[in-house]
């Protein structure tokens, strides 16, 4: 049992200390009204909504991305929520996002069984399909992106964004 606990704590110190950790209370539970909620506290403020899921094969691609852009725009007004069709183990979804380097963003999980009346405040014409972005303007206009994001494309909106801003 020594044994156990030396190769434990071995491990931990090994680990590196400027990772970022999010735990399942930091996780926003995305139910009816949420999608307001979010549009409400973004009001006037350029915002990115970007859908994913750990089950997603693109997003799991994709998300590391996500991630780096974060890390590189301070302007970057970026919410994540977790849209999975099944629900998932909170474990895991922070999980993905300690791992993507998401962890400091704004985090959501859809926490309605439901999955499809939560889609439907969102876009009434949404079928699920992820990874799926939400480009948001200041007066509210939305571009949807569906499927894997064009990176350079949302840094050439976030920049139009920001020399709108000053104009």
């Amino acid at each position: 049992m020594r044994k156990l606990s030396v190769f434990a704590l071995l491990i931990l110190t090994m680990l590196p200390w400027s990772c970022e950790a999010v735990s399942a209370n930091d996780l926003r539970q995305f139910v009816r009204g949420s999608w307001n909620d979010i549009r409400k506290a973004h009001a006037g403020k350029p915002t990115v909504v970007h859908f994913w899921g750990v089950t997603c094969g693109p997003c799991r691609t994709e998300m590391p991305n996500w991630g780096k852009l974060l890390a590189q725009r301070s302007d970057l007004n970026l919410v994540v929520i977790n849209a999975d069709l099944v629900p998932n183990e909170p474990a895991a979804v922070t999980a993905m996002l300690a791992e993507t380097g998401l962890a400091s963003a704004e985090n959501w999980t859809f926490g309605d069984g439901f999955v499809e009346r939560l889609r439907y405040e969102i876009d009434p014409h949404w079928r699920g399909d992820i990874p799926r972005t939400m480009l948001i303007e200041r007066d509210g206009a939305t571009t949807t992106v569906e499927g894997v994001a064009d990176l350079d494309r949302v840094r050439d909106w976030l920049d139009a964004q920001n020399a709108n801003a000053q104009r």
